[in-house]
């Protein structure tokens, strides 16, 4: 993964932010839109990008651009950073490659305890019955 080259790839878009906040929502564009072509990134390889395409399919659009928002902020410079810095965290992770499982068996101790333990508990419930003459 190229850092510097997706970072150059990147789209940001200025828009007005919704909902309430009067005069500041209404007149400046704070809100930042964040645009990747994951398709056509060269600073991922095949298999890296085919990784974000299993990963990220849900948040994908049909054309296979990732879109971020962010208006936590009033200032669109810290939103930009923002919204940078979860793209940046949100492709480390989806490039991440998970540990495969290994089956293990059940130890033969704890399946002993086990049943030693519900023979125990039949024999305190077997205890409760009124005993027949």
């Amino acid at each position: 993964m190229d850092k510097e080259q997706i970072l150059s790839e990147l789209n940001f878009k200025a828009v007005r932010s919704s909902g309430a906040g009067g005069q500041n929502v209404n007149k400046v564009s704070s809100k930042v839109v964040l645009n990747f072509d994951v398709e056509n990134s060269k600073g991922l390889s095949e298999e890296e990008k085919a990784l974000v395409f299993s990963k990220l399919s849900t948040r994908l659009t049909k054309e296979n651009i990732l879109i971020l928002n962010c208006d936590e902020d009033r200032s669109q410079f810290k939103n930009k950073a923002i919204v940078t810095k979860r793209f940046l965290d949100l492709i480390t992770q989806s490039l991440q490659i998970e540990k495969i499982r290994k089956a293990t068996k059940v130890p033969k101790s704890v399946i002993r305890k086990r049943l030693k333990d519900k023979k125990s508990i039949s024999e305190t419930k077997k205890n409760r019955k009124r005993p027949d003459f």
